[in-house]
């Protein structure tokens, strides 16, 4: 996704890595000597336990309702995936979880995205890794393989209206 290329490039170039592990659903090609692709059934993670190891762990996997309209599937990748892939990291002694979050992620909230976004903070507090970040982007801005229509709108709606947004709408 965006936020994964980006970071997986960031990875490559800095010196503080010097192997780079990226879980996948499809097999990929990266031009880089870092890079263990290991292609991933995320039904059943398990089987990769002995792979989620070292000392830090981005987690930046998603989807929208669109991609995943069946209920079950939607709530099993935005809540159950990252819960269990932090689980496990966790049990390796991985030292520094950073989970991709929502602007105004709430285990309450009555949307299932921020509702789900929320819960999952709450467990990875939970879990109390050495390290953990936790990111809260709003709208996130990058060329997309997808086309979102309604995400281009919004974001060109605030980009004009920033500038006079006060208290809890500046953190958009």
């Amino acid at each position: 996704g965006l936020v994964g290329n980006h970071l997986i490039n960031l990875l490559i170039k800095s010196s503080d890595y010097n192997k780079i592990k990226l879980f996948v659903r499809s097999s990929i090609k990266f031009d880089s000597s870092k890079v263990e692709v290991i292609q991933t059934d995320f039904y059943n993670l398990s089987n990769y336990s002995n792979h989620i190891k070292g000392d830090d762990c981005f987690y930046c996997i998603g989807t929208t309702k669109k991609s995943s309209p069946d209920k079950n599937e939607y709530k099993r990748v935005e809540l159950e995936i990252p819960k269990e892939i932090s689980r496990i990291a966790k049990l390796n002694l991985v030292k520094t979880f950073s989970f991709v979050s929502s602007g105004y992620a709430n285990p309450k909230h009555s949307g299932d995205y921020l509702r789900y976004k929320g819960l999952v903070e709450e467990y990875l507090k939970s879990l109390n890794f050495n390290k953990l970040v936790i990111l809260r982007p709003s709208f996130l801005i990058g060329d997309r393989v997808d086309n979102r229509i309604g995400e281009k709108i919004g974001i060109i709606i605030f980009k004009l209206l920033s500038p006079i947004f006060i208290g809890p709408l500046k953190k958009m």
